[in-house]
């Protein structure tokens, strides 16, 4: 996932974009960048690495020498961006949030005629200059932006700096990503995460529906493209990816997770336990609705040390990853000992650093391990906006289980039933899944359960790594 944040005023903006995109750090882990127009600097740009650092650590000094009343930030887990560049209807820079699935196909097209790539990512080419080069062929910004939604296979948001010093946003085609509007006196902005809005002094102004695409000046927006009908919002957003006080589509991020944990609880009438407790940080909103419904003691076995280790995925590689993800949650040996817990998740992806989590638990004395995951199971992998951050399909805990069920390679399994709640191969598979990281008890989502919660119509919302339902088009 990534985040961007843009801003035009009629004042310098440098502040309102740097705080704007930091509120976007919790979308990415790899690189950050930023951009600016100035009239006597023209454009401005800087990127690093945040791999090795936070993102106010790494820009803190640039930001002293930046200036300008338009600029752009982004936050992303693959490429280095915003990218800078030149075309026929004049410089440009762009940031995106998206997956590109087709890229090697659209990467040989362009090479078989003859153009060339100046930027490298993770060994291959740059997805978002790519995207400047596809938004180039057209014969203006709408045009070309349309290019992209064409030819672009998986998913696509849009921020575009010109050297106009206008900004441009364009929502993906079928709106898999958010972007929402905000606006305040003499400036406007634009954001995935409208916790970015608040304490920098904008409000909610309009929500992009999906494929549409807008012009913002400082002193408002014109529409330059109208909204498609058929939306695919990630589901998985409101379950895992947002921040607790943003919306989508007006819709709490927080608000919707209590509703999961009382949706989950509802099944639990019966359920003896001595507490209840979220896996941090995802999972509290869940339990706090579980614990509502089920009137169960709301605690907190485990302690989240932050000031030394943020993410538990910041370093290359996995062992160091997998120390600290053991180092920043501390359990509560005092709360765990001899009881019974039921703990709220948002998903299980590899449950790699689950099945830690529970062996810590038992190493602390806990009798009974409950738990109760969020969504549905992760049946098939993401297409649109590579979510579950493992590098293959056959890392996802419910493939190992069936691949353990069927013995069999996984490519040849047909998922359907085994994404089916009602099916005797679904419940194989979560028994499966529970036997393998040591639980006493696991229930997943239902997705009614999970659609209700959120409050879009089924159709409305991308469900594809739950049931294989959504689409390219």
């Amino acid at each position: 996932m990534s985040g961007f944040f843009g801003s035009i005023s009629t004042s310098d903006c440098v502040n309102d974009v740097f705080y704007g995109t930091d509120y976007h750090s919790h979308l990415g882990t790899k690189r950050a960048g930023m951009a600016f127009l100035s009239k006597g600097k023209g454009f401005q740009r800087a990127i690093h690495s945040l791999e090795d650092g936070y993102f106010r650590n790494k820009f803190e000094n640039d930001i002293k020498g930046f200036s300008g009343n338009s600029g752009i930030g982004v936050i992303s887990d693959t490429d280095p961006q915003p990218i800078v560049v030149n075309s026929h209807f004049g410089r440009f820079a762009v940031a995106t949030v998206g997956k590109i699935v087709n890229i090697d196909e659209l990467e040989a097209d362009f090479l078989k005629r003859h153009h060339t790539f100046s930027e490298t990512s993770l060994g291959t080419v740059n997805p978002t200059e790519l995207i400047t080069m596809l938004i180039a062929e057209g014969d203006d910004f709408v045009s070309g932006i349309e290019n992209v939604y064409s030819r672009v296979k998986g998913s696509c948001s849009m921020l575009i700096l010109t050297e106009d010093g206008n900004l441009i946003a364009a929502r993906d085609k079928l709106g898999r990503t958010p972007i929402v509007i905000g606006k305040k006196e003499n400036a406007y902005a634009a954001a995935f995460e409208t916790c970015s809005f608040g304490n920098l002094g904008y409000e909610i102004d309009k929500y992009l529906g999906p494929g549409e695409i807008v012009r913002l000046t400082a002193n408002g927006y014109e529409q330059l493209r109208e909204p498609n009908e058929k939306m695919q919002i990630c589901a998985f957003l409101w379950v895992y990816y947002g921040y607790p006080p943003s919306l989508y589509e007006g819709i709490n991020v927080d608000e919707c997770r209590y509703r999961c944990g009382a949706a989950l609880a509802k099944y639990d009438k019966d359920i003896q336990a001595d507490f209840v407790a979220g896996i941090p940080d995802s999972g509290l909103g869940h339990a706090i609705g579980y614990a509502n419904a089920t009137r169960i003691p709301l605690k907190r076995p485990y302690a989240k040390y932050t000031p030394t280790w943020p993410r538990s995925f910041m370093p290359q590689s996995q062992n160091m990853r997998d120390l600290v993800a053991k180092m920043k949650l501390i359990p509560n040996k005092a709360i765990l000992r001899d009881q019974t817990g039921v703990f709220l998740d948002d998903s299980i992806v590899r449950g790699t650093q689950l099945k830690d989590n529970v062996r810590d638990l038992h190493e602390a004395g806990i009798k009974k391990i409950v738990m109760r995951i969020a969504c549905p199971p992760l049946t098939y992998p993401c297409e649109f906006l590579n979510f579950s951050r493992s590098r293959s399909s056959l890392e996802l805990a419910t493939h190992k289980a069936v691949k353990e069920l069927e013995n069999a390679d996984i490519e040849t399994v047909n998922m359907e039933e085994y994404a089916d709640p009602n099916s005797e191969k679904y419940k194989a598979m979560v028994e499966k899944i529970r036997e393998n990281l040591n639980l006493s008890s696991l229930t997943f989502q239902k997705l009614d359960d999970l659609v209700e919660a959120i409050g879009l119509p089924k159709e409305r919302l991308c469900t594809h790594c739950f049931d294989g339902s959504s689409y390219f088009e």
